[in-house]
């Protein structure tokens, strides 16, 4: 490789270069495969929606929300969670 190709890094920092993105396709990769991302759920309580659900949880996961869909898991967990907020706070009796 000239070093025009490799952008006038030395040997080394192209080696550790080569190693990163190698990294980060291997972290993608198990990523992708330990969740599958899933559409949203029908809620299980009644008198909430998905909207609502979908909102509390963009406010509990908005990092993994702008990257990728959230898992069945994280759903289920923003819907208890906004329950139980909403039952705390007197908007909804069960």
């Amino acid at each position: 490789m000239t070093p025009v190709e490799n952008h006038g890094r030395g040997p080394i920092l192209n080696e550790y270069f080569e190693r990163s993105e190698t990294m980060k396709k291997n972290m993608k990769k198990q990523a992708g495969h330990s969740r599958k991302a899933v559409e949203q759920p029908k809620p299980f309580t009644p008198g909430i929606t998905k909207a609502m659900v979908r909102q509390h949880a963009f406010e509990l996961y908005r990092d993994k929300l702008a990257h990728d869909k959230l898992s069945l898991e994280n759903w289920v967990l923003a819907e208890k969670d906004l329950v139980q907020s909403m039952e705390s706070e007197g908007l909804l009796q069960r």
